[in-house]
């Protein structure tokens, strides 16, 4: 099989640590996320909701969960509504399910066609006093359609307008970040077929060589090692193009001299990886391109050094802010007395490192946290500081993923090549 599947124990566990978070006498329903269409006949390649997929493992469109784990009939506790095929769907899209395979996937003994969703729901909302449904609560979640999720929220309010309604979000976010051995193992997995893709590329990399040809270098390893695929869409930036945040055109060729700048990773399973990497096209760094790198690859240590148990993030990014501060002076960029004169709201350090350094990674590349948490063991960050020069067409990412442990934290991408010496030295 392209993909080892989870055990179901992990969802079995996944869906009992929510139930025990529920309010007494309460039902949670979650959708699947839509698919939706391009033009014409055609539609968008289907992406399931990362709370469903946390909760059953259940890749396929058209699926509910319904949870009440204080039903008296104990077959009422646990339901997935799952899509009913036919002849005609097997023939056109390929067989969906069967009540045995969602059952033997999630660990969920009642499997039911989503056709008596409806139905099932009337019976078991007037048992229950409060409802819970999932939100996209992610910070820059904002989404300008109106998923299946949120249409369901308005046409269950107004079924059910007197029941008590709560938010999934916060619940779910709490456990979700924290992650299972066995999500850290498909994390892994992901960060070892990214290796294989980068290491392909030390080898095939050269001037003249196409961005959009590194991006088929990439995703010809990912897939033939069992990945889906991307896990996000690749920013492979030569030269210039590096100093935009969200390159993805990948369409210039390279040129002798620069550097390229390669965000790029594998999924694998359902869960994601996140690296960068900046690269001299021509297999050598130049003395100044050698000191901005060396520069954010000591920013990376210093972020791994102090992203441990207990700091807020905000705590953490003006510490990086503050020691990126000294690299950029140190690399000519700005003066230590421009430094103390300048206006706190805008900081010099924003005209060459304008974005975070870390963010939560799992089945989401931007994975989910409740506001305001501190960093725990079990959670799993990128670091990712940057330095953009535009003046001098010169910009250089690098990032790895960190599982954080009670003592240190562990390297998910500790084999993969980083050091500048090691780079040129794979590359000649």
């Amino acid at each position: 099989m392209r993909t080892q599947l989870p055990d179901p124990s992990l969802f079995k566990t996944n869906r009992a640590n929510l139930a025990a978070l529920l309010a007494p006498n309460s039902i949670a329903v979650i959708h699947s996320n839509d698919i939706y269409p391009s033009n014409v006949d055609a539609q968008l390649p289907f992406e399931q909701n990362s709370d469903l997929f946390y909760l059953t493992g259940v890749d396929q469109e058209d699926t509910i969960l319904i949870l009440h784990p204080d039903a008296k009939d104990p077959k009422d506790r646990e339901i997935l509504f799952v899509r009913e095929s036919n002849d005609t769907i097997a023939v056109w899209e390929g067989a969906k399910l069967t009540k045995q395979q969602a059952s033997e996937r999630t660990g969920i003994t009642r499997i039911d066609w989503n056709d008596t969703f409806e139905v099932t729901l009337g019976v078991l909302a007037v048992q229950a006093d409060n409802i819970y449904i999932t939100t996209n609560e992610h910070p820059h979640g904002y989404v300008p359609i109106e998923p299946r999720n949120a249409r369901f929220v308005k046409q269950c309010k107004k079924r059910f307008p007197l029941h008590r309604y709560e938010r999934l979000a916060p619940l779910i976010y709490k456990l979700r970040t924290i992650k299972a051995d066995e999500e850290i193992t498909f994390i892994q997995q992901a960060c070892d077929i990214t290796e294989a893709g980068f290491r392909r590329v030390l080898g095939f990399l050269k001037p003249g060589v196409g961005e959009w040809q590194v991006q088929a270098e990439y995703i010809h390893e990912f897939t033939r090692s069992g990945s889906r695929g991307f896990a996000y869409p690749p920013i492979l930036a030569g030269g210039s193009n590096a100093c935009v945040l969200h390159y993805v055109e990948n369409n210039c060729e390279l040129k002798d001299g620069d550097l390229m700048l390669m965000d790029v990773a594998a999924e694998y399973g359902g869960w994601n990886s996140d690296m960068t990497r900046t690269i001299p096209v021509n297999g050598k760094f130049t003395d100044r391109q050698r000191d901005v790198y060396n520069a954010v690859l000591r920013m990376l240590h210093f972020a791994d050094s102090i992203l441990r148990p207990g700091i807020l993030m905000p705590e953490f990014q003006k510490q990086v802010i503050a020691q990126m501060e000294k690299e950029l002076i140190d690399l000519g960029l700005f003066t230590t007395e421009e430094a103390a004169a300048q206006d706190d709201t805008k900081p010099l350090v924003k005209k060459y490192f304008m974005h975070g350094t870390s963010h939560h990674i799992g089945i989401d590349v931007h994975d989910v946290s409740p506001a305001h948490t501190a960093v725990a063991p079990g959670m799993v960050f990128t670091i990712e500081p940057g330095i953009y020069i535009q003046a001098e067409k010169l910009g250089v990412r690098l990032e790895n993923d960190y599982l954080i442990g009670e003592t240190e934290n562990i390297n998910l991408m500790a084999t993969i090549p980083i050091e500048a010496d090691e780079i040129e030295a794979l590359m000649a």
